[in-house]
């Protein structure tokens, strides 16, 4: 399921925003990215995606900008006290001037000017507030994946009604009537009977055998439960896509058997229209959750 969503906002200290991306895939991949400061919400982070995804490379990103600072100034009475003292037993002439608190203060080490630090009640508001704005871009996330979904859906019923169609061909195909396998048979046991002396009763035993085995009574019941099945799963929504995967690889392993044990280019054609269309429904079903 492909899908996209962003969410951001601010708190008193910090400005952050999350983009979040899905992308088809066989099963569960999350890819998180926080920037530091924020590790500590990767575990909730990551259960709360996994909470609500059940299939898909989803890529979660965060950033947060922390918000310009008023500086601090921090003075080193200590050492401006000892520097007026030093001054103050230096013999003046006219050659000195008196020690001004200007140039005292610009001594280096008398005043720093930092850059406010990091506070803790600050970071751990931004932390709540991003994983509050994780739910709701998760929650809009979900929504797009839904609403692909649900025309994926549409598109997988239109495919199971046209495997219908076909199952239902293949079971009134003449060439599957009584009268037409007899024919068949008939007529292959009199160019063998004409070619070679055969014992007549084992030639219509073994004729029978074949007949019985080319039979696809069994593959038409299994399509039909298979589609059955998929038709079930789609009205009852949720996270379907494996299973709905399975029985695609189920219907192609009908499809094929019908195709092999079928003696007539009619039914031959029809298990091969069949095998196009389970195709293309399982190429679609690798796109949903």
């Amino acid at each position: 399921m492909t899908g996209f969503a962003r969410v951001s906002s601010a708190t008193a200290n910090y400005r952050w925003a999350w983009e979040l991306k899905s992308v088809n895939a066989k099963g569960l991949d999350l890819r998180l990215r926080l920037p530091q400061g924020f590790d500590a919400i990767e575990i909730e982070a990551r259960a709360s995606l996994a909470e609500k995804l059940a299939r898909g490379t989803c890529y979660a990103t965060l950033s947060a900008q922390r918000e310009a600072a008023a500086p601090e100034v921090h003075l080193n009475e200590t050492l401006l006290r000892r520097l007026v003292e030093a001054v103050s037993h230096i013999p003046r002439d006219s050659a000195l001037r008196p020690a001004s608190i200007d140039g005292l203060l610009g001594v280096r080490g008398v005043v720093e000017i930092r850059d406010k630090g990091d506070d803790e009640t600050d970071l751990a508001e931004a932390q709540k507030a991003a994983l509050a704005g994780l739910a709701e871009a998760l929650a809009a996330l979900v929504a797009m994946r839904r609403s692909e979904g649900a025309a994926l859906a549409q598109i997988l019923g239109q495919r199971l009604a046209k495997l219908t169609t076909l199952r239902r061909a293949a079971e009134d195909c003449p060439a599957r009537k009584p009268e037409a396998i007899r024919a068949r048979l008939a007529e292959s046991i009199a160019q063998l009977a004409s070619q070679s002396k055969f014992d007549e009763t084992r030639l219509y035993q073994e004729a029978l055998l074949l007949a019985a085995k080319a039979d696809v009574r069994e593959e038409l019941d299994r399509l039909e439960a298979h589609i059955a099945a998929c038709t079930e799963l789609l009205e009852r929504g949720g996270p379907v896509g494996r299973r709905l995967d399975f029985l695609a690889q189920e219907l192609g392993r009908e499809a094929n058997t019908l195709c092999a044990k079928s003696n007539d280019a009619s039914l031959t054609a029809i298990g091969l229209e069949l095998r196009v269309e389970i195709e293309q429904f399982r190429e679609q079903v690798q796109n949903i959750e």
